[in-house]
């Protein structure tokens, strides 16, 4: 019998779009992402990712001809990714309530399905303006293309959200409103409710705020559209 956590919870969302935020307020409620990063230049906290996970993603989506600002058509799983998947569960067996964030797993999520049909989930999602500035001013990616890799990572969550109907925050909003819908998601996962004063949110580090909708083409802005009436 393959070992593996009790439970297995993964943060979904695009790059730049709250996902570190997230992953850390729940961690703040018990969720164990083993050994993550803590602070980077780009994320004072930290992007709260586990470099096994974010590794093995990494191979896959470069197996499969592709990188995460080069989606594949389609990610595939060798028999040699599974196993690595299957040694990386078995790492954290002794987990309760594990949680991996990567933005990646949106492009790789069909094998993570297969060795975990129970896998939970949480999503979140940002203004696309937003997304782009910041991917910009991070890895000098420019708009248009920065665009295009918002709509093909939010297109896929949506697409998982109508499947599942998981949590989905918008990290648009403001300071209080995100930590009660955290609060929300806390209470829907079963997790331990946060008892500090002191939230994982910090409003001075998020540098890019929403923008208006003018400029934008039409398709990201109704997934835009979608994904608002989706989240909690």
């Amino acid at each position: 019998m393959n070992q593996k956590p009790g439970r297995v919870i993964a943060i979904l969302g695009m790059h730049r779009s709250g996902t570190s935020c997230l992953t850390g307020s729940l961690q703040e409620a018990g969720l164990d992402l083993g050994e993550c990063h803590t602070w980077n230049p780009y994320n004072k906290k930290g992007n709260r990712e586990n470099q096994a996970f974010v590794d093995l993603h990494d191979r896959i989506l470069a197996d499969s001809g592709g990188a995460w600002d080069q989606p594949p058509e389609r990610a595939i799983w060798s028999a040699g990714h599974l196993a690595a998947g299957r040694r990386l569960l078995a790492d954290h067996a002794s987990s309760a309530v594990l949680g991996f964030k990567d933005p990646r797993a949106l492009l790789v999520l069909g094998g993570w399905k297969s060795l975990l049909p129970d896998l939970e989930y949480v999503g979140i999602f940002r203004h696309p303006e937003a997304v782009a500035e910041s991917l910009q001013n991070r890895s000098q990616i420019p708009r248009e293309e920065a665009l295009s890799l918002w709509y093909a990572y939010n297109r896929i969550l949506y697409r998982e959200w109508c499947q599942e109907r998981f949590p989905l925050l918008c990290f648009d909003q403001e300071e209080t409103v995100f930590n009660a819908r955290v609060d929300t998601v806390v209470r829907q996962l079963n997790l331990d409710p946060v008892a500090s004063p002191q939230r994982f949110y910090d409003n001075q580090l998020k540098t890019f705020a929403a923008r208006s909708h003018h400029g934008l083409p039409w398709k990201i802005r109704f997934l835009y559209y979608k994904l608002k009436r989706a989240s909690l």
